[in-house]
């Protein structure tokens, strides 16, 4: 609807007389004329706003970009600051609630041309388009996407409506948030303490609180903030560290399992109005803004992976928050620099150091976040009406708060990490020997300082991730079938070796002086377990196929030349190191070299196959590379009754040189994690088989008298947001394809702009949350899906806004019936399967109706008669 007015002049009366601005007497023109045909009224429009001829007006209400007030003092909050825009014969100022926003509130997207600040009114007589109303009866608002100014839903400006439906309207975020957080308080909390076992993976996870508690020392492939918030929920639940968390064993009455669930379960109630905070900043329609929260609050993954004791719910939680951030810092972009725009800025920083410190998958939101801003920056680059100072301060924000600020989270809960972890445990032989030696409880520091012969000691491989040289009785398959020499990273004793003079020198005289380790020496060391001699020879590695077998040979008496090694001093960080040339234990870092080969002692992390136990290779490199720190080897442990003891004093371990070396041990860790192909892991996937759940995973026990749960997605979400991908990528095909015929389906190039960038952000989310899995070569399972399905759902809404829920195409009756459907549908498929997150009671197989895809191991009658039909198929072939 549009209506065009004359203004006219009114004589002026006293400066305190009673007044409206310009917008609100429209409005109430708007309204009154709904219910009759009389003429326009009157108005008085002050000089800064006349345009060129003088007798043409704007008087349509100002937007926030066209204003240099701060967005803060934007909303209902009545401002009579200025006297010149008021309209006499307004009591109070109140616009009565025009007629069709009872309906609802939504508003179509609006975008201005431009990011510049603009006069109050433009000059060129009225803007016609704010006469509008949108199809669910309410003004066009703010700028860009989003619900309203700074991110904030809201009535336009100093508007008021009374009544419960004025508390709902204007209180509508709290509201709605307040009633989505209880509904996911009621699925994540319900019988949360039913399963009175231990459930899956809190056998690591309370494994690892535990340690915190104790703080043992302890090694783990994922980043430490999560686990630190599973002892802090065991600090806080009142747990004292006495349980061992073994898979399926029941805990006892002193531990508080339920406690720490729903301490930790509370990271999953947040993902529900965090999703109604980002969809509301997508621009959506409130149609649309439910259904994605309804199908965060309905899928029983994010249900069932919530609700024990397990970092999913966190690196979900943080996931969504980045994504939040992301967002929110988007719809600051008209208002650079500003509070607001730093406000969103620091959080999304902080967000993606928090989610990479949870589990590294946290790197795929980072990357997100890092090909927005790229693109963000190009476009600034391209903005010739941009200063140069202020395009250089963009990018210094960027650094500091995307990259600066993220680096710092994570290395300070490595800082956190070191700190409560100050005593032995069971993850010390990850750690460089330096850092062991100050753990407590860890007798590195008392060893003897110098290293003699007959000495026995432990060497350390001082590369990343390094272990400590290792022997067993078991024999290479392959190669000269002699006994396995390898690196292992926990603490045996077969780890320890003898310092022995060579074949042609006098044993080591016990009452004889001492002899100490020197630079140069040639020397023996014998397995002191099994007795073999450290030995290489012309033989192939099983692995690294380049350098030469290294293995256990001979015992004390028998052997030959390729037994004996040169050592050759790299350097040595104690204060004395260069006193006669003399080996330390700790402090000096040397390499063994062998006197016939010219090779060096190496274990540079290449993984032996299962007969090796899948410990690292120790190998003998032709290649002289003093670079190479997989070649430095130093003395851990070290025993010799006839040397004094060492002082701790006399050991420093730097923090950043410990913070490189336990991620580089993790890395290395977990890309040792690869699908075994001697056995056969039931729980493990691919990932293709998720989008569509060909396969669930059993978390406990299948006896029919204890609680069972069965990790599976809602189908309907997974199904239609699948689908959805490639529905948002057909669009996007077909908008491309009609604009280069010179179609235009758009209302304006920023209103496409949007669009593309909210399928770009979901898109781009999934597509870097699931391709690099791919590519990984490490084991697989379902909730490595969890974090990418947020970005397909958002996909979804994305596809259904477009399709359904947005513009005048269709009615707001139909409108309607169509959320009825979708989400309908998502509800009660929800309802089907429910039982699957919260608990199966009985035997499974009295529950009927389960198995969609008999791939599903739900049932044990289904799921093994289609093994036995696959296992005929092959048989056939």
């Amino acid at each position: 609807m549009k209506r065009s007015y004359s203004p006219s002049t009114t004589t002026s009366t006293s400066s305190n007389s009673n007044s409206l601005s310009a917008s609100t007497t429209l409005r109430r023109h708007l309204h009154n004329s709904s219910s009759s045909s009389s003429s326009s009224s009157s108005q008085h429009l002050n000089g800064h706003i006349r345009s060129d001829s003088g007798d043409k007006y704007d008087i349509s209400d100002p937007k926030p970009w066209e204003s240099n007030r701060h967005p803060r003092l934007y909303g209902s909050k009545r401002d009579n600051s200025d006297s010149s825009l008021l309209v006499p014969n307004s009591p109070t100022g109140d616009l009565p609630f025009y007629s069709r926003a009872h309906d609802d509130m939504e508003a179509r997207r609006r975008f201005p041309t431009s990011e510049k600040e603009v006069s109050l009114a433009e000059v060129n007589g009225e803007k016609s388009n704010l006469l509008d109303l949108d199809d669910q009866g309410k003004w066009e608002k703010g700028h860009g996407a989003g619900p309203g100014i700074g991110g904030k839903r809201g009535l336009p400006p100093r508007q008021r409506i009374g009544g419960w439906r004025g508390i709902m309207v204007e209180h509508e975020e709290i509201i709605w948030t307040a009633i989505y957080t209880i509904l996911s308080m009621l699925t994540r909390y319900w019988r949360i303490g039913a399963a009175n076992y231990v459930v899956w993976d809190e056998a690591h996870f309370g494994k690892f609180g535990t340690h915190y508690i104790n703080r043992d020392f302890y090694f783990d492939v994922h980043p430490p903030l999560g686990k630190m918030l599973v002892g802090l929920a065991g600090l806080l639940s009142g747990y004292g560290g006495g349980f061992e968390f073994k898979s399926g064993v029941e805990y006892p009455a002193d531990v508080p399992y339920t406690s720490m669930r729903v301490i930790l379960a509370s990271f999953g109630v947040a993902l529900v109005p965090l999703a109604w905070w980002t969809a509301g900043e997508m621009g959506w329609s409130r149609f649309t803004r439910h259904w994605v929260t309804i199908c965060v609050l309905c899928d029983i993954g994010w249900l069932c992976i919530s609700r024990f004791i397990l970092l999913d719910s966190m690196l979900l939680f943080f996931t969504f928050t980045t994504t939040l951030g992301l967002a929110k810092f988007h719809n600051q972009r008209h208002d650079p620099f500003g509070d607001d725009w730093w406000v969103w800025l620091v959080f999304t920083g902080w967000s993606i150091g928090c989610v990479c410190s949870v589990k590294w998958v946290g790197m795929f939101i980072t990357a997100l976040v890092g090909l927005y801003t790229i693109e963000d920056l190009w476009d600034k680059f391209g903005d010739l009406s941009m200063p140069i100072k202020t395009y250089i301060q963009h990018w210094v924000a960027r650094i500091s708060c995307l990259m600066v600020l993220p680096f710092i989270v994570y290395a300070s809960c490595f800082k956190i990490h070191f700190m409560v972890l100050n005593r032995s445990g069971p993850g010390d032989a990850q750690m460089s020997s330096l850092f062991q030696s100050h753990l407590k409880g860890n007798d590195f520091a008392e060893s003897p300082l110098e290293i003699a012969f007959g000495s026995k000691l432990t060497l350390k491989n001082y590369g990343y991730g390094g272990g400590l040289l290792h022997s067993h009785v078991q024999t290479y398959p392959v190669g000269s079938q002699q006994q396995q020499v390898t690196c292992y990273h926990y603490k045996d004793d077969n780890n320890n070796w003898i310092v022995t003079p060579t074949w042609n020198e006098d044993p080591v005289d016990i009452d004889g002086p001492i002899r100490y380790l020197k630079d140069g020496d040639t020397i023996r060391l014998i397995h002191s377990s099994t007795g073999r001699n450290l030995h290489s020879h012309p033989v192939v590695a099983p692995v690294t196929k380049e350098a030469y077998e290294v293995a256990g040979y001979g015992n004390e008496t028998i052997g030959d030349e390729n037994d004996l090694w040169v050592v050759e001093v790299v350097d040595d960080t104690a204060s004395s190191s260069k006193l006669e040339n003399r080996i330390h234990a700790l402090t000096t870092r040397m390499r063994f070299r062998h006197q016939q080969l010219n090779c060096y002692l190496r274990a540079a992390n290449s993984v032996l196959p299962q007969w090796g136990f899948k410990q690292v290779e120790v190998s003998c490199t032709k290649e002289n590379n003093k670079k190479d720190k997989h070649t430095y080897w130093n003395v851990e442990s070290h025993w010799n009754e006839r040397l004094p003891p060492g002082n701790a004093k006399l050991y420093k371990s730097p923090f950043w040189r410990d913070f490189v070396h336990l991620n580089v041990a993790m890395w290395t860790s977990n890309n040792a994690l690869v699908p075994d192909p001697d056995k056969e892991d039931i729980l493990a996937s691919k990932p293709f088989d998720w989008p569509f759940l060909k396969l669930g995973l059993r978390m406990c026990g299948w006896g029919d008298n204890q609680i069972k749960f069965y990790l599976l997605g809602t189908p309907i979400i997974w199904y239609f947001s699948t689908i959805s991908l490639s529905l948002g990528l057909g669009l996007l095909f077909w908008y491309l394809a009609r604009q280069q015929r010179q179609y235009k389906d758009w209302k304006s190039a920023e209103e496409f702009d949007h669009w593309l960038y909210v399928l770009k952000l979901s898109f781009g989310g999934w597509a870097l949350h699931f391709f690099p899995f791919l590519i990984m070569g490490r084991v697989t399972y379902l909730h490595h899906y969890l974090p990418t399905l947020y970005f397909a759902v958002l996909m979804a809404g994305h596809v259904l806004d477009h399709l359904f829920f947005s513009g005048t195409r269709r009615t707001q009756l139909k409108k309607i019936i169509w959320f009825t459907v979708w989400t309908g549908s998502v509800i009660l498929s929800f309802w089907w399967f429910k039982d699957l997150a919260l608990g199966i009671h009985g035997p499974v197989n009295d529950h009927w109706g389960w198995m969609w895809r008999l791939s599903w191991n739900v049932s044990v009658i289904y799921y093994y008669r289609l093994r036995v039909s696959a296992r005929r198929v092959e048989a056939d072939r």
